[in-house]
C-alpha cells in the first residue's frame, strides 16, 4: 500500500513521456486523484492503535549494513501524506500556463514521489534520498517555469537547502556508528535510533546537525532568506507546493528526528530554539506588514508561522506538538488557498501590487468572499482551520514557558493585522482603475480548486478532532519514549512539567 502510494506518480511521471502535449494536463490531474484516492484509502486503514507505526513495508537493500526499504505510518505523518497528495491534485487542476507543460507535470509528479518519499520513509538513509532528490524538481518548477529573477531564485533555493542536507548526511553516518558501537551491529532504522541512549555532548553535536537541515528548510531565521526569493519567481503551482508541503518536511524533521533522538539536547538547547522561533515569528510579520507585493506578504506570513509551529514542538508536550502537527495541516491548506488566489488575479493583470488593486469586492465577488474565508483561516479565527492549531501550539507553548507563548502571541496579532490591512486595500474602496472594472469573477476551474478548500477551512475548523486523535496518540507514545529515554534529571523534569498545567519554567 505505501510503496504504492510513494512510488505510482514516478512511475505516472515516466509514462508521461509517451503522452502528447494536449493530454498532459488532464492526464497529470488524473493521476494525482488517483494518489489522493489511495492516501484516502491509507488513512481508512490506518490502524490507530497501540503499535506505533501502521502499513509497514520492509526489504533489505544493504545487509552488512541494515540499510533498508522501510516505509510505514502513524498519526504524525498520516495527514500529511495526504496534505501532499491533496495539494499536488488542486495544484495540477489549477494549471493554467502556457506552453509546452509536459516536463512540468512531468516535474511535479515526481516531486510528489519525493514528498510521499519523507513523510514516509523508516531508514535514515531512504529519507536522505528522498529529502535530496525533493530539490531537484522544484529547481526546474522555479528556474524554467519561473517569473523575472527565477534562475538566481532557483539556484539560492538549492544552494542553501542543498547545504543543510550536507550536516544531516554527515549526522546520520555518525548516528549509524555509534548504533554499531553500542549495540554491536550498523542500523539506518529510525526506530533504532530512537531507542539508542546517547551522551549530552554527543546529543548536542548531533541535534545541531539535523537542525541545521531542518531548520534552512522551515525556515527559521536566520535561514529564511531564500524563501521570499523563490515565491517571488516561482510559478502559482510552485509556490503552492513549497509553501504547503515542502516546508513542513522541516518542522517534520524535528518531530521526525530532533525530539525523540536527542531529547537531552532539546531541552538544553530548548531557550536558543524559542528565540530564534520568536525572532522569526515577530521579525518575519514585522516585514510581511510593510510588503506592498501580495505574494511577498504571504511569503513572510508563512516564515511566521512556522515559528508558532516550531515553538509548539519544542514545547514538548502533547498539546504544543498536536497543535503543531495540526497547524502544519492548516498551513499548508490555508497558504496554499492564499498563493492561488494571489496566482488568481495575477493571471487577469498581471501584477501582484497591492497599490493596483481596490474595491475588488465590488468587481469580484465570489472571490471576495473566498478570500476572505481564507483569510479568516489564516488569522486564526475562532471555527476556522488556522485557530486549532494556533491556540493548541499556544497553549503548549505557555505551560513550556509563559514568556515565549506572550511573545507568540504578538506574532499572532501582527499577523492579523497585516492580513486584514491587505484584505482592505485589495477589496474595499473605490475601483478607480479601469483595467479592474473588466475583470471576471472566479470561473469553474478556479471555483473547482479554491471552494474544496474554503470548505476545509470551515469543516475542519469545527471538527478538529477527525484529525487531532490519530495525531495526539501518536505524540503521546513519542512523549512517552523522550521521557524514558531522557539521561538528565533535568530533562524528565522539563518534560513532566511542561505537560502538566502551570508551566515549567
Amino acid at each position: 500500500m505505501l510503496s504504492l502510494i510513494i512510488f505510482f506518480p514516478a512511475f505516472a511521471a515516466m509514462l508521461g513521456f509517451l503522452i502528447d502535449e494536449k493530454s498532459i494536463k488532464v492526464y497529470g490531474v488524473c493521476i494525482a486523484f488517483i494518489e489522493f484516492l489511495l492516501t484516502l484509502f491509507m488513512w481508512f486503514s490506518f490502524s490507530g492503535s497501540i503499535e506505533e507505526f501502521s502499513l509497514i513495508n520492509h526489504l533489505s537493500l544493504v545487509g552488512f549494513l541494515n540499510v533498508n526499504y522501510t516505509v510505514g505510518v502513524d498519526g504524525i505523518s498520516l495527514f500529511l501524506v495526504i496534505l501532499s497528495s491533496f495539494t499536488t491534485f488542486i495544484g495540477l487542476i489549477s494549471l493554467n500556463l502556457k506552453g509546452n507543460l509536459k516536463h512540468l507535470v512531468i516535474s511535479i509528479l515526481f516531486l510528489e514521489m519525493t514528498m510521499m518519499g519523507v513523510f514516509l520513509a523508516l531508514d535514515a538513509v531512504l529519507f536522505y534520498i528522498f529529502w535530496e532528490l525533493s530539490l531537484l524538481p522544484m529547481l526546474y518548477i522555479i528556474g524554467a517555469w519561473g517569473s523575472g529573477n527565477r534562475i538566481y531564485a532557483a539556484v539560492k533555493f538549492f544552494i542553501y537547502t542543498f547545504f543543510g542536507s550536507v550536516f544531516m548526511l554527515v549526522a546520520i553516518l555518525a548516528m549509524a556508528y555509534l548504533h554499531y558501537r553500542t549495540n554491536g551491529f550498523w542500523s539506518f532504522s529510525i526506530v533504532d535510533w530512537q531507542n539508542l541512549k546517547l551522551p549530552l555532548n554527543t546529543q548536542i553535536w548531533l541535534f545541531l546537525a539535523f537542525f541545521i537541515a531542518f531548520a534552512v528548510k522551515t525556515p527559521m531565521f536566520p535561514f529564511h532568506t531564500w524563501l521570499p526569493y523563490a515565491h517571488g519567481q516561482a510559478p502559482t503551482i510552485g509556490s503552492v507546493l513549497l509553501a504547503a508541503v515542502l516546508l513542513k518536511m522541516g518542522t517534520y524533521g524535528f518531530v521526525r528526528f530532533s525530539l525523540p533522538m536527542f531529547p537531552d539536547a532539546s531541552v538544553e538547547l530548548f531557550n536558543i530554539v524559542a528565540i530564534l522561533a520568536i525572532v522569526m515569528v515577530i521579525y518575519t510579520a514585522l516585514i510581511a506588514y510593510v510588503q506592498d507585493d501580495m505574494k511577498q506578504v504571504i511569503a513572510y506570513s508563512s516564515i511566521s508561522h512556522m515559528g508558532i509551529i516550531v515553538l509548539g514542538i519544542f514545547a514538548m508536550n502533547i498539546e504544543g506538538i498536536g497543535g503543531a502537527i495540526f497547524m502544519m495541516i492548516s498551513h499548508g491548506i490555508v497558504s496554499g488557498a492564499l498563493f492561488l488566489l494571489v496566482g488568481v488575479i495575477y493571471e487577469r493583470r498581471h501584477t501582484k501590487m497591492i497599490a493596483e488593486f481596490g474595491g475588488l469586492a465590488n468587481v469580484m465577488p465570489r472571490y471576495a468572499l473566498i478570500f476572505c474565508v481564507v483569510m479568516l483561516g489564516s488569522i486564526g479565527l475562532p471555527l476556522t482551520i488556522g485557530f486549532v492549531g494556533e491556540f493548541l501550539s499556544l497553549v503548549g507553548i505557555f505551560k513550556a514557558n509563559f514568556i515565549y507563548a506572550l511573545l507568540g502571541g504578538i506574532g499572532i496579532i501582527v499577523g492579523a493585522i497585516y492580513m486584514l490591512n491587505l484584505f482592505r486595500k485589495v477589496f474595499y474602496g473605490v475601483c478607480d482603475k479601469e483595467e479592474n472594472l473588466k475583470l471576471n469573477d472566479l470561473n469553474l476551474r478556479e471555483l473547482v480548486t479554491l471552494v474544496p478548500l474554503c470548505l476545509l477551512v470551515i469543516y475542519l475548523g469545527v471538527s478538529p478532532n477527525i484529525m487531532l486523535k490519530p495525531i495526539d496518540m501518536s505524540v503521546n507514545q513519542m512523549m512517552v519514549k523522550m521521557y524514558n529515554k531522557s539521561l538528565k534529571s533535568e530533562t524528565k523534569e522539563f518534560i513532566a512539567n511542561s505537560n502538566r498545567i502551570g508551566g515549567g519554567q
